[in-house]
């Protein structure tokens, strides 16, 4: 169930960035947050979130063996993306 749910999830917010990145851009999706107060305040939370999560994807890597750089590296290119593959290939325990 758990594994459906991430494909499920990976799916629909892969179909919503096609969408932003043909209207938008990969930089244009960004410069949106910086014409508000309000979208500064977005990425900036989207930010802390994501630290948090490669914090944690830090100390799982590690007690399961894994590299966690090219998990990092796509964390920081992709954003969410990075997070939901990463527990996509995770082996079960």
């Amino acid at each position: 169930m758990q594994r459906s749910l991430l494909i499920v999830t990976l799916v629909l917010f892969g179909a919503l960035t096609a969408v932003a990145l043909v209207h938008h851009g990969y930089f244009g999706i960004f410069a949106l947050h910086f014409q508000t107060w309000g979208g500064a305040q977005v990425l900036t939370d989207l930010t802390i979130a994501l630290v948090l999560v490669m914090v944690w994807m830090w100390h799982d890597a590690k007690a399961s063996g894994r590299n966690v750089w090219p998990w990092f590296l796509a964390t920081l290119a992709l954003g969410s993306f990075g997070p939901l593959v990463y527990l996509l290939t995770r082996p079960q325990r």
